[in-house]
């Protein structure tokens, strides 16, 4: 299968000017700041809207980096299982080399996503995301999973994104979510409250449109399912009172009957 050509984007040399090798996974998700880069820091110049296989890609790399460190970076060959893995991703996907080698590429040339090699000629990919969003470790983690399942509540993203970076509540999520929201790295889908719903704000702005138009009708959708329409709750209304006023008549008449009977 042929590959696009390799672009000139970041690449990580091993034992070169004192890059880290790709055989220390534990350095490979590390920024040259450190492991917990400051939350909050700011993103770079190029960070921007992602199409639905990079978003994938970078999801994979991050979520890989920090469930299966042994493993990781990832060759190409482990890239394309991640990415269609069948558990943790919504919605599936079927994807190729081809297609992942492209949306790598695009992503190397944004300095989200770095080239390593190692000692043989093998190249293996990891993700700059801590660098490129600005973020620090259980931020990344939100992040990843929500690249990973798209739109979600509160309470899934926790549990989730927790097997990358404990998130030990709800209280402690906020928090992060709040330093993200200002800084439109998530996109709240609806109002506070129980069962709260987000996403990364790493969508094109159609898709998002999409998104909260989808999550919208499924809202309406279940609220006429649980609730009458005005218009059915007036005929119901009507109804009783005329059952009501049919069940005082018959109260009426026997109260009457019983009277005679006495008399």
């Amino acid at each position: 299968m042929a590959f696009l050509p390799s672009l000139r984007g970041p690449i990580v040399r091993a034992g070169v000017d004192g890059s880290p090798g790709w055989g220390d996974p534990h350095s490979m998700e590390q920024t040259n700041s450190g492991e917990n880069p400051a939350a909050g820091g700011q993103a770079g110049d190029r960070v921007r809207p992602l199409e639905s296989i990079e978003r994938r890609v970078l999801g994979v790399l991050i979520e890989k980096a920090k469930t299966t460190p042994d493993q990781y970076p990832l060759s190409l060959n482990a890239l394309v299982t991640g990415c269609n893995q069948k558990s943790n991703r919504s919605p599936l996907m079927t994807l190729d080399q081809e297609q992942v080698m492209r949306a790598v590429r695009s992503l190397q040339a944004s300095a989200a996503v770095a080239e390593v090699f190692g000692s043989g000629a093998l190249p293996r990919y990891r993700h700059l995301g801590y660098d490129w969003l600005g973020v620090g470790k259980e931020e990344l983690a939100i992040l990843g999973e929500l690249l990973l399942r798209g739109e979600q509540t509160e309470g899934d993203l926790r549990g989730r994104a927790s097997r990358m970076d404990p998130i030990p509540d709800l209280t402690a999520l906020r928090s992060h979510l709040d330093r993200l929201a200002d800084r439109g790295l998530i996109v709240w889908l609806s109002p506070p409250g129980r069962g709260r719903m987000l996403t990364h704000g790493l969508l094109p702005e159609e898709k998002l449109e999409k998104v909260r138009r989808e999550l919208g009708t499924a809202t309406a959708t279940k609220s006429a399912v649980q609730r009458p329409a005005p218009a059915e709750d007036a005929d119901l209304v009507a109804s009783l009172r005329q059952r009501i006023t049919e069940l005082e008549a018959e109260v009426a008449d026997l109260r009457s009957q019983l009277a005679a009977v006495g008399a």
